[in-house]
């Protein structure tokens, strides 16, 4: 009886589904839902954190990562939930872009956990570099329609210097000293001497000593073996000492002069009480007490200064991270010819503008029933007026084969279509002579320019070919700046290719 019910526990446990976990792979292109129709997609993320995580990659060697966590929002649509991508744009003296995909192992039965707390999930990876800034941005998959809103969630992170409790541990930073702790101690001997006490480091064997008070009041330098050793020197002052900062910098081979300074403070040091022959008339303990009392005040200077070297200790280890903003969107109204291949084209450029820039995208394709109801012209003048770029998307290579795959597709133009680019061209002709307005205008181009004479006066608008001036029309849409935040959005930053 004990092996029928056993049995049945096990069979039990074995027909019910898991908790979902994710298995994350690269995937820098455009997902492959994002090109089918759904009925139904999943919402945005709730929250997106970003931190630092270190790895051994082998004996004293470790790699630093950004350590990625998200939660999942709990609604209904959890159920249609099969991965979530990720993209990392890192801009320090060079651009990275680099994505990754997790897809979740198990179809989400519950908006919550068993246990009843939210879906949370985490990624360890991409390699984080010194004093660099990042852009994260994350969306569920299945992508919303391209008539949709597709919701996202993007932090900006920028990564500590060497001083980070936790970046200290880079290889760049140890070389540099960030594991060095010379355990300074200072203190004044009389009006115009210091002693000056530190450990040396196996790095280096020159050190410059300065003590600073408002200017620098004294100063030596160091030179000692390539080990660890404690030091004492002397050092003759201008000035008051008392209260001083004693920095010392170290000349290590792989940092120069830019190495990882050290810094103490200057106290009094504790005097020597050097007990006299007692007089017959004195008691032994009136003989003792000035000593004990020297004792005590030499025990108590010097916890009062452990104290403040570690709260300062403290206070260098742990600088506080920028607080994530969510950016703004710019919107971005995209006028095109009839004859350009609009799913090969038009999409794939919105999809790059979307997904990569962080543009509402405003299409005459999508806004067919307001375009009825306000007509074109009301319709072109109120979208001119709310957009904060307006890109004239040009192609003279038009593809046979494009024709015929996109010509006969759902959502593709059709002869009774209104092309609305000869109206929106003439209607935005009288701004093109008006430098307060051009700079609201740019024209963008796959494989040649169109040169045509209908639409010479494009000529003074900034033109970019794709992919060939990919990162001169990224840094011109950084220039759209929103007066709600008071600075410029700086999002754009993307390696994507077109067809």
């Amino acid at each position: 009886m004990l092996l029928v019910l056993l049995s049945l526990a096990a069979l039990c446990r074995s027909t019910t589904p898991g908790e979902p976990t994710i298995q994350c792979g690269s995937e820098n292109g455009p997902s492959p839902e994002w090109m089918i129709q759904h009925n139904l997609t999943p919402g945005d993320l709730r929250d997106l954190q970003v931190g630092l995580a270190k790895t051994s990659v082998a004996t004293e060697d470790y790699s630093i990562l950004m350590n990625i966590s998200w939660m999942l929002r709990a609604d209904a649509s959890i159920r249609l939930l099969k991965a979530t991508k990720i993209c990392v744009t890192g801009k320090n003296n060079f651009q990275s872009y680099t994505c990754v995909r997790c897809n979740y192992t198990e179809a989400f039965q519950s908006q919550t956990r068993p246990s009843g707390g939210k879906w949370t999930f985490s990624y360890v990876g991409f390699p984080v570099e010194l004093s660099t800034l990042y852009f994260i941005g994350a969306h569920n998959i299945p992508n919303a329609n391209m008539n949709e809103d597709s919701p996202s969630l993007s932090v900006n992170f920028t990564s500590p210097g060497c001083l980070d409790h936790i970046m200290k541990y880079k290889k760049k930073c140890i070389k540099a000293g960030s594991l060095w702790d010379p355990n300074i101690t200072a203190c004044k001997k009389n009006e115009k001497m210091v002693e000056v006490n530190f450990t040396t480091s196996p790095l280096g064997k020159t050190y410059m000593v300065l003590i600073q008070q408002n200017s620098v009041i004294g100063y030596s330098q160091v030179f000692e073996q390539n080990k660890t050793k404690r030091t004492s020197i002397a050092i003759q002052v201008t000035g008051e000492s008392e209260g001083a900062v004693i920095q010392v910098t170290p000349y290590f081979p792989t940092c120069g002069t830019d190495c990882i300074r050290r810094k103490g403070t200057v106290v009094l040091c504790p005097k020597t009480v050097v007990p006299f022959p007692l007089d017959n008339n004195r008691s032994v303990l009136g003989g003792w007490l000035p000593l004990l009392l020297s004792l005590l005040l030499v025990a108590t200077t010097v916890l009062v200064f452990g104290i403040y070297l570690m709260w300062r200790h403290e206070k260098i280890e742990n600088p506080s991270l920028p607080t994530t903003m969510l950016l703004p969107l710019i919107k971005v109204l995209v006028v095109h010819p009839s004859e350009i291949c609009f799913h090969h084209t038009v999409c794939y450029f919105t999809e790059f503008l979307q997904n990569n820039c962080r543009s509402e995208v405003i299409l005459e394709k999508w806004q067919k029933k307001k375009i009825a109801e306000m007509g074109p012209v009301q319709w072109l003048t109120t979208q001119k007026k709310a957009a904060d770029k307006v890109i004239f998307l040009l192609s003279n290579d038009v593809n046979t084969m494009c024709d015929d795959t996109c010509g006969h597709t759902e959502g593709a133009p059709t002869e009774n279509s209104q092309d609305l680019f000869p109206l929106a061209f003439n209607l935005f002709c009288s701004d093109l002579s008006s430098q307060t307005h051009l700079h609201k205008y740019m024209v963008v181009y796959f494989r040649g320019a169109d040169h045509r004479d209908n639409y010479s006066a494009l000529h003074v608008c900034p033109k970019f070919h794709l992919m060939k001036d990919a990162t001169a029309l990224q840094t011109q849409l950084l220039r759209v700046t929103h007066a709600t935040v008071g600075k410029g959005l700086q999002a754009c930053h993307s390696s994507y290719s077109f067809l």
